[in-house]
């Protein structure tokens, strides 16, 4: 099955976005297992904050000093059963960075509703290092404090990504975003949008503590390398 509806058809706009197929329901599962993985979140979070406190600080910093502006990105992105929430980055690009998105459209290097390029000109000088190892994405940890994410589940996709799903993509939602998740630590942008669909689906049927913690484990080593980043 593809992942994706046909793209021939004009996309909803922010404004006027909807989900285009109800969220299906969660596999169910017991109460102390979901108690365990909102308590690993917990843990994990507040961990990963501690460590990368410091990193992050360095990283916002640099950010400031060469770019004159604010460290911080806001962006709203799609969650669990399709509630939006305000996800935290740090800054990567430019300020009008999502504003020439079609600029520079031609240069999208990855399928499906996804727009991703390798070496994007609309990064800041630091912006490269920062996605490379994955710093930028650190203040994710905030959202999974707050609720809004987990430490593994599916990346949170944007409301104009969400409106070219099909049912298949749209099972991505019936569970919280993560920060990490089986498309992370399998190639990353390497992949096509069908078979990161595929993992995010495998993730959903199979998920357990031991497995939440085998990705986290797993993601460092990939982190670190830079495995298809961009």
């Amino acid at each position: 099955m593809s992942a994706l509806q046909t793209l021939s058809s004009p996309a909803r706009t922010t404004e006027e976005w909807s989900l285009p197929f109800a969220v299906p329901p969660a596999p169910r599962r017991p109460a102390w297992q979901r108690a365990g993985k909102r308590g690993f979140d917990l843990a994990v979070a507040s961990l990963a904050l501690l460590v990368a406190a410091p990193i992050v600080a360095v990283a916002a910093l640099a950010i400031v000093a060469i770019t004159g502006g604010s460290p911080w990105y806001v962006q709203e992105r799609v969650g669990m059963n399709g509630r939006r929430f305000r996800m935290f980055k740090l800054r990567t690009m430019v300020r009008d960075a999502h504003a020439r998105r079609d600029e520079f459209a031609h240069l999208n290097e990855v399928d499906g509703p996804v727009f991703k390029i390798r070496k994007d000109p609309r990064l800041h000088p630091v912006g490269a290092l920062l996605r490379r190892l994955s710093i930028d994405e650190l203040p994710n940890f905030v959202n999974v404090l707050l609720g809004q994410m987990s430490v593994v589940g599916p990346r949170p996709p944007l409301p104009e990504e969400v409106a070219h799903y099909d049912e298949f993509a749209m099972r991505r939602l019936c569970v919280p975003p993560g920060v990490t998740c089986l498309w992370q630590i399998s190639g990353r942008s390497a992949l096509s949008f069908d078979e990161w669909m595929e993992l995010d689906n495998r993730y959903i049927d199979s998920w357990t503590i031991a497995g939440d913690l085998r990705i986290v484990l797993r993601t460092v080593p990939e982190v670190l390398g830079g495995t298809g980043a961009h």
